[in-house]
This record gives C-alpha cells, structure tokens and sequence, in this order.
C-alpha cells in the first residue's frame, strides 16, 4: 500500500478495481486493509481503502483523534489523489467519519452508506459498560495475543448463536489480524476520546445527499435503534435493518448484504 500526504499527515491507502470512486471508511482500531475481504464485491467501482490516522502504516500522532479530524483527513486524502468526489461507505467509527465527511466537505460526497454507526449527542443509544471494556480490552491485547483478544471480542461483534454456527469464524479473523500492521493500544483511548467528543446528531438535516443505513438488529456494541435516531434527522435516508446480525454485519450473509448494498450504490 502507498502513503501519500493527505494535509499534514501521511495516510496510507490503497486501491481496488476499476470505476467511479468508491471511499472506504473503517472503523474502530482496525486498519483499512480490514476491506480486503469485502473488494472483491464493489465491482464496477475504484474502491478506495486507506488506514485512519494511528493505525496500519499511516502516522500516529499524539493527542485525541477527533472524528472532525479524521473526516477531514478523508477529505484530504481525496484531493491528494486527485479525486473531486466520491461514493462513501462507512462503518462504526468509520460512519461517523462518514458523517462528518458529508457535513463538512458535502461538494465530496455524492452517496453514503452509514453501517452500524451513530450520530453522537444526549439522543445516542450507547454500549453497556461491560461492552465497551471488552472492547477496549481486545484491542489493546490484538498486538500481542490476537488469539485471546478474539475471544473477548467476538460476543462484541456477533450474536452468540451465529459464533457458535461458525466455529471457522475465530481463526479466519485471527489470521487475517495477524496479516494486518499491528494498531498500537495508545490508539484504542486516542480514538475513543475522539468518539466520545462526535456529535452530529443536530446537523444531519444539512445532509442531502443520498444516505443509505445499515444495521444488524442483533448489534450490541452500536445498538440499531441509532439508525433509526439518524433517519429521524435524515428522512430520505433509506434503511436496511439486517436480521440476526451484529455488529459485523457482513458475516450474517456476505454476498447478499454486499449485493444489496452495491445495488443501492449503483443506483
């Protein structure tokens, strides 16, 4: 993967297929290449996947990762590249990124698809603490024991019951961390404050774009009733609510949630 300098930080991105520029937003302490798996299903479009600042093999300043900051740092990695705008996806923290995107930079942004994602505020339906901890827990010891860190995290990010229908679920996303640039465990509280601090709840109206929300119904760890809080803001937004799916919504059913989702995009 390159690094290029994205305003005053260097970001490292890759890219994937042919087409109309497709931005890929990752989430919480995962680096972009963390998309690999999903690629192959963006036909048609250039995906664009890159690692937030403090993770992979971009640069990991000091301080607190604002999702203001990281958005504009997805901003600048477009214009970087020459790209006056794009098709947006976004999961988790990387929705709020998304979010923030659109609202600051919305000559960018042609489309976004939110995934398991909130807006921040008073109005956000939060974690459990014991939640978050696991969380926090997991990523810290994903450097050092991914073994161990997946099994605090996977209950996190999947229902019990489909961790116990896929028992191959655990060592194909141990493999795939252990291919991945270690994320340092300083990231998991520089981001976490970042997130703690989002709020765009009271500016989602300025959104008029297409927006396309997606969300297990199973999700624990960012509770699906948040993307009803965000159509709430947002009413042309459409919504996919996923049955029996948690966080990582796309393990439920890969191929078909990839292709309704690549369907709304191409619309």
């Amino acid at each position: 993967m390159p690094v290029i300098k994205a305003g005053n930080i260097n970001l490292n991105y890759d890219t994937f297929g042919e087409g109309e520029p497709l931005l890929l937003i990752m989430g919480f302490g995962m680096s972009g290449a963390a998309w690999i798996p999903s690629l192959p299903f963006f036909s048609g479009f250039k995906s664009i996947y890159f690692d937030n600042r403090g993770t992979g093999l971009s640069d990991k300043p000091e301080g607190i990762y604002t999702v203001e900051g990281m958005a504009d740092d997805a901003s600048n990695l477009l214009k970087a590249l020459g790209i006056a705008k794009a098709k947006v996806f976004g999961v988790s923290m990387g929705g709020m990124i998304a979010q923030e995107l659109t609202l600051r930079h919305p000559e960018q942004v042609t489309t976004v698809v939110l995934g398991c994602t909130m807006a921040g505020g008073t109005t956000a339906k939060m974690a459990s603490p014991e939640i978050v901890e696991k969380l926090m827990t997991a990523q810290k010891m994903m450097p050092t024991d991914a073994e161990k860190a997946f099994d605090i995290l996977l209950p996190v990010l999947m229902p019990p019951e489909f961790i116990a229908e896929h028992p191959e679920i655990k060592p194909m996303m141990v493999a795939g961390a252990k291919m991945m640039p270690p994320t340092p465990p300083e990231t998991a509280d520089r981001a976490f404050a970042g997130i703690q601090t989002f709020n765009a709840f009271d500016r989602l109206g300025q959104i008029k774009c297409p927006v396309l929300l997606v969300h297990g119904d199973k999700d624990v760890l960012v509770p699906p009733e948040n993307s009803n809080l965000i159509k709430s803001k947002i009413p042309q937004a459409e919504m996919y609510i996923i049955p029996g799916a948690g966080h990582a919504f796309q393990a439920a059913d890969p191929v078909g949630i990839h292709q309704k989702i690549v369907q709304w995009l191409r619309n």
